[in-house]
């Protein structure tokens, strides 16, 4: 091959070894979880936080600008950390940014203990476990509503801690991974519709919803094909998901509803008020045999994203090697 079909291929390598970091980052992340002590993602919450009580003022202009820097800073860095990387090199930093940014066996992990917790009648546990899955008062939660809590969690959360660092990693590599999770930590950390933050969070809102429309639908396709209720989970996102505050969550709590059989929505208590989100879904309220059902088709969606997020990968390497031969 000459030098110039060289240089030609190497956009083919660069997917070839993206291809390969993530599957290892989803294997990593299937055997150990988050790591349990100094987790990058809560440093980055850490150094957010510091930069908020400095760049806080009640501005829509002065929000993006914490956007700007913040989740900035993280694309630069994944791009000059990325840049010029040998094969092996190139797979390692896109295997451990997948692992950083993926948070899909932690969540199924949390999901099975709220089940457990629950088949023992122990209600105390489970609401102590409702602040590792969603931002809800716990103490205003029975049985029913905290299987609702965790299973709507569950879902959103398969398309935010998997398919959507998945998706852009396949789509730009480390710096997509690494920018993806910081938008989507900056969205959960000022993201709110409270006094505080509904100007100064709406650029990471709207950034978060941006950087989901793709990933949350591809979500809701994998939904539908690997439930085993494909029509009832494309007709309830179909008929159901725009009645949702949220144009992503909407889509897979609405599919994971169809799917399962049950009915999401409802009286939603939160630390800064009480919401009335739409009914999402035809069937009995979600019980913990519910619960571990949503745990399973999340662990088969995570795997059928990856899948997929691969073979597109090596197609465009397929594509890159044609042009450049």
């Amino acid at each position: 091959m000459s030098k110039t079909s060289e240089q030609r291929n190497r956009p083919g390598r660069r997917s070839l070894s993206t291809a390969a970091g993530l599957v290892v980052g989803l294997l990593l992340d299937e055997a150990l979880g988050d790591p349990s002590r100094g987790h990058p993602v809560a440093g980055f919450g850490r150094l957010t936080s510091a930069l908020e009580r400095r760049m806080y003022r009640d501005s829509r202009a002065a929000g993006a600008g914490l956007v700007a820097v913040a989740a900035g800073g993280v694309v630069a860095a994944g791009l000059a950390a990325s840049t010029g990387r040998r094969a092996p090199t190139a797979v390692a930093l896109t295997a451990a940014s997948t692992w950083i940014a993926l948070g899909g066996t932690s969540l199924c992990r949390v999901g099975d203990a709220v089940a457990d917790a629950l088949e023992s009648d122990d209600i105390d546990a489970a609401r102590a476990l409702i602040p590792s899955l969603c931002g809800r008062d716990p103490e205003s939660l029975d049985e029913s509503g905290i299987c609702r809590a965790a299973l709507e969690s569950i879902a959103e959360n398969t398309s935010d801690a998997t398919v959507g660092p998945l998706f852009w990693g396949a789509v730009a590599g480390v710096p997509g991974i690494l920018g993806y999770r910081a938008i989507n930590t900056l969205d959960a950390m000022v993201g709110y519709r409270n006094e505080r933050y509904r100007d100064f969070g709406w650029a990471a809102a709207r950034l978060d919803d941006i950087a989901n429309i793709l990933p949350a639908r591809l979500a809701g396709a994998l939904i539908v094909l690997v439930s085993g209720a494909p029509r009832r989970a494309a007709e309830a996102w179909r008929r159901d998901s725009r009645a949702h505050p949220s144009p992503n969550a909407g889509v897979v709590e609405a599919a994971f509803a169809g799917a399962l059989g049950v009915q999401l929505g409802g009286r939603t208590v939160y630390p800064h008020g009480v919401e009335q989100r739409p009914r999402l879904g035809r069937g009995p309220a979600p019980r913990p045999g519910d619960l571990r059902a949503a745990v399973e088709l999340s662990r088969r969606v995570q795997r059928a994203t990856l899948a997929a997020c691969v073979a597109g990968c090596l197609a465009r390497a397929a594509l890159s090697r044609r042009s450049a031969g």
